[in-house]
């Protein structure tokens, strides 16, 4: 028998997905009545639950409120986007901060390296359709930008900054990536992250769009950062999530309560999470219970942990970045996470539940 306490954790989760008790549980308590009852199969079912509606809407609506201070203080230019957890309803906390991308549409960077590579060497352009080949080439014929794009995101930080510094007395621009504020009515915080666009080959072979990577600003460097691609993710683990019913952000989510319950190191992230549940085949759980989920996951977390071509060749959800190459502290954190779930099938075996 395990050592967790399920009604405390219960309980913590409960107090965690829902401070302002919100949330009807008629629903839950339908599902779980369906089947052989038991404190962790209650648990199971919480740490897999999305935040309340109304939880998530407060922290959206917080982030809208900082885009209408900026764009009536006179920030111009600009496309503003969310990214995070919030944008898949894979967080687990009702009071969730969100992030607030404003991107400057003065300018933006390409793959240049890569795509000239591409232009100049004839056994690349083969892996290419013909008309891949032509969006590559136009993407070199875009005229070169007259300003400073260092200037530019210099300035739509110092501007944005002098103009939320006014509206929330609770505001802190100390950080080098963010300017940081918290809304006292809505009880939610936002960080507000300058950046520019960037579009390697991918981005342009698929017409950009939710392919674009982003760089985010640093004032005290006074840089552009690494590139990341947010919401190609965003839109890949919604659409999964989707046509599996909601099963693919069960998991995630179930990973990420299992990490905050765990008194384990677990160096492990949400964007971690993220790709260990995506690389999922769909087919081996698009039909299960929501327990024996904890299975699949299992599953697979055994699978990384003891096969070292499966781990080395595991990407990101946008499939740009290796997750455990070279990662002791990665690969490590993941089999003390697979310890955490085995704890638990072994108490679903024991309530006798089938999994």
């Amino acid at each position: 028998m395990s050592e967790n306490n399920y009604k405390e954790l219960i309980y913590n989760l409960k107090n965690r997905l829902d401070p302002e008790n919100l949330i009807l549980e008629k629903s839950i308590k339908e599902e779980l009545s369906s089947i052989s009852y038991s404190d962790v199969l209650e648990y199971v079912r919480y740490a897999m639950n999305g935040v309340e509606y109304a939880y998530t809407q407060r922290s959206k609506e917080a982030g809208e409120n900082v885009k209408n201070h900026l764009v009536n203080g006179g920030i111009a230019d600009v496309t503003f986007k969310y990214q995070g957890s919030v944008m898949t309803d894979t967080h687990i906390k009702g009071y969730s901060d969100i992030d607030l991308l404003v991107i400057s549409e003065k300018f933006y960077t390409h793959d240049s390296y890569s795509i000239k590579r591409i232009l100049n060497e004839e056994s690349l352009q083969s892996i290419y359709y013909s008309n891949q080949i032509d969006k590559i080439r136009r993407e070199t014929q875009v005229g070169e930008y007259n300003g400073s794009p260092l200037d530019d995101l210099k300035n739509l930080r110092v501007d944005s900054e002098d103009i939320l510094k006014i509206k929330y007395l609770n505001f802190d621009a100390s950080k080098p990536k963010s300017i940081w504020i918290r809304n006292t009515n809505l009880r939610r915080e936002v960080d507000i992250v300058i950046a520019n666009w960037y579009d390697d080959v991918i981005s342009v072979i698929n017409d950009k769009g939710a392919n674009r990577g982003i760089q985010v600003y640093n004032k005290h460097l006074n840089t552009k950062g690494k590139v990341d691609f947010p919401f190609i993710s965003i839109e890949r683990i919604n659409n999964r999530s989707s046509i599996t019913n909601g099963r693919l952000k069960k998991m995630i989510r179930f990973l990420k309560n299992v990490k905050a319950k765990s008194n384990l190191t677990i160096e492990l992230s949400s964007f971690d999470f993220n790709a260990i549940c995506y690389d999922i085949d769909p087919i081996l759980y698009q039909n299960k219970a929501f327990y024996q989920l904890v299975h699949v996951l299992y599953t697979q977390l055994n699978f990384i942990a003891n096969n070292s071509t499966k781990a080395n060749s595991l990407t990101s959800v946008d499939g740009r970045e290796y997750i455990f190459v070279n990662n002791y502290e990665k690969l490590q954190g993941l089999r003390n996470l697979m310890t955490e779930v085995n704890s638990i099938i072994l108490d679903l075996s024991l309530s006798k539940i089938n999994i």
